[in-house]
C-alpha cells in the first residue's frame, strides 16, 4: 500500500517536495508524544510535523474545540467580525511584550514573514532588507529571497535587495574563535561598516535560533546590541519566531527575549505550533508599522474560526500546563544526555541548543566539513529504533534537529535519547 501510495505521490506532486526516508513513511494517527504509521508501526515522536504538533498529538482539549467549532461555523473571511480572532489576537498582543501591538493572522509562517516584509518595507520606503547567513524564512518569492541557506534558495530573482549579516552561526566562520563578548564586537563592527556602504535598509529579520539552519544561534544579547546599532539608524528589527515562540526554548517564551536588552522586536512573527497542527501564522507589530499599509488588504483564510479555536484551547493549555518550565527542564535533560553519548561519537561535532529545541551536526571524523550522508544514514536508522527526528543544516544538511511536543516527560526523553545513541554509534 504505501508503495502504490508513493508512485500516486511521485506521479502527480512536484519532484522537489521532499519526504524522508528510503522508504517514505505515511503516518495515520498520533496520540500524545507517539503517532503510527500505515503498517501499525509505533514511533516516538521529536519532530512534531517540523516544530507544528507542539503541545501533543490529538490533544483532547484542542480535539474538543476544534470539532466544537466546526458545529457552528468554519469559515467567514476577515469581512466579518469573528469573536475567536479577536480573542487569540488580545491573547497575543499581550503576551507579545511589543507596546501597542496589533495582530495580523495569517496561514503559515511563510505567508506571515512575507507580510512583515511587506510592512517594513512600506513603512521606510525602502526594499533593502538585511538578513543572517545560515538563515531559512519559508518558500514564497520574497522569503526566498532573504534565505541564506543556498539548499533552500531556488532562485537568486527577488523583489528586495538583500544584504547578508554575521552572527547567526556561533561555532562557524570568521569569528568562532572569539569569547562571546568579542563575537558580539566583532558581528556589530561589521554590521556598523556594512551600513556605511548601503542606503538604509527597511529592517533586519532573524530567527533567534536558525531552525532549517540546524538549530544554530548566536550568543545571548547578540541581536540586542544589533538593534542599539539600527535603532539609530531608524531601521526596523523583524524577529522570526516561527520555530522558537511559545516556549519551546524553556529560558524566555519568546526567543527575541535572550536578547531583549534594548527592548522587544519592532515587528514579530509566528506560527507552527500554535495551532498544533492547525495552519495559523501571524504578524504582531506596533500599531504605527501594521497601520501604514494605505490600500485595502484582507485574508480569505488567515485567522478562520476553526483555527483560532484550536490556537485558544492549545494557548491555554500550553499556559495553564507550564510547557515552558517542561521544556526547560526536559530539554535541559535530553540536551546533557545527548552530550554525554556524543563524547564518544567521532562523527558528532556539536550538540547544541536549549529547552527542546536541540541540534546534533554530523561532519567527517577530525574535520569541520559537513556529511550528510552519515546525517541520513543516523536519521534511518532512528526510525528503525522508533524514534523520528529531523534534519538541517548550512552549507550541506548534516544537523539532526530534535524538537518533540513540549509535553515530553522524563521517560520518553530517556527512551529517545536511547535509540538515538544507538542510532549514532551505528555509525561505520
Amino acid at each position: 500500500m504505501t508503495n502504490d501510495l508513493l508512485g500516486r505521490h511521485r506521479a502527480v506532486l512536484p519532484d522537489w517536495l521532499a519526504l524522508y526516508y528510503e522508504e517514505p513513511l505515511e503516518i495515520t494517527h498520533g496520540e500524545g508524544r507517539h503517532v503510527w504509521d500505515a503498517q501499525g508501526n509505533r514511533y516516538l515522536d521529536f519532530f512534531g510535523g517540523i516544530l507544528t504538533t507542539m503541545t501533543a498529538h490529538a490533544l483532547p482539549e484542542v480535539t474538543k474545540a476544534v470539532s466544537e467549532q466546526a458545529g457552528r461555523i468554519i469559515h467567514s473571511s476577515t469581512l466579518y467580525l469573528n469573536r475567536p480572532m479577536v480573542e487569540l489576537a488580545e491573547r497575543i498582543a499581550q503576551l507579545s511584550a511589543i507596546p501597542d501591538a496589533r495582530v495580523f493572522f495569517t496561514t503559515s509562517g511563510t505567508e506571515a514573514n512575507d507580510t512583515a516584509l511587506l510592512l517594513a518595507t512600506a513603512y521606510r520606503r525602502s526594499n533593502t532588507i538585511l538578513a543572517m547567513r545560515n538563515s531559512y524564512h519559508g518558500r514564497s518569492f520574497s522569503a526566498v529571497g532573504i534565505t541564506g541557506n543556498s539548499g533552500w534558495s531556488p532562485t537568486s530573482l527577488s523583489p528586495l535587495q538583500t544584504l547578508y549579516v554575521h552572527g547567526g552561526v556561533r561555532t562557524r566562520g570568521p569569528f568562532a574563535s572569539l569569547s562571546d563578548d568579542a563575537y558580539i564586537a566583532a558581528c556589530v563592527d561589521d554590521l556598523k561598516d556594512l551600513l556605511g556602504h548601503t542606503r538604509a535598509p527597511a529592517a533586519l529579520i532573524a530567527e533567534p535560533v536558525q531552525g532549517v539552519g540546524g538549530f544554530t544561534a548566536p550568543p545571548d544579547g547578540l541581536y540586542a546590541a544589533f538593534r542599539e546599532v539600527l535603532h539609530e539608524r531608524g531601521i526596523l528589527w523583524i524577529a522570526d519566531e516561527v520555530q522558537t515562540g511559545w516556549g519551546r526554548t524553556g529560558e524566555h517564551f519568546w526567543g527575541w527575549q535572550a536578547h531583549g536588552q534594548s527592548g522587544p522586536p519592532d515587528i514579530m512573527t509566528f506560527a507552527k505550533g500554535i495551532g498544533n497542527g492547525m495552519s495559523i501564522g501571524g504578524v504582531v507589530a506596533r500599531a504605527e508599522i501594521m497601520n501604514c499599509l494605505d490600500s485595502n488588504s484582507i485574508s480569505t483564510f488567515g485567522g478562520t474560526q476553526i483555527t483560532m479555536a484550536a490556537g485558544l484551547a492549545n494557548l491555554n493549555y500550553l499556559l495553564e500546563h507550564d510547557l515552558q518550565g517542561n521544556a526547560r527542564r526536559v530539554g535541559g535533560l535530553l540536551i546533557e544526555r545527548l552530550r554525554a553519548v556524543a563524547a564518544h561519537v567521532p562523527a558528532v561535532r556539536e550538540v547544541r541548543g536549549r529547552g527542546l529545541m536541540i541540534g546534533i551536526e554530523i561532519t567527517k571524523p577530525g574535520t569541520d566539513e559537513a556529511d550528510p550522508r552519515t546525517a541520513a544514514a543516523v536519521l534511518e536508522a532512528a526510525r528503525e529504533g522508533g524514534l523520528l527526528i529531523g534534519k538541517g543544516g548550512g552549507h550541506n544538511t548534516s544537523a539532526l534537529r530534535v524538537a518533540p511536543p513540549l509535553s515530553l516527560n522524563v521517560a520518553e526523553a530517556e527512551e529517545g535519547a536511547a535509540i538515538l545513541e544507538n542510532a549514532l554509534r551505528s555509525i561505520p
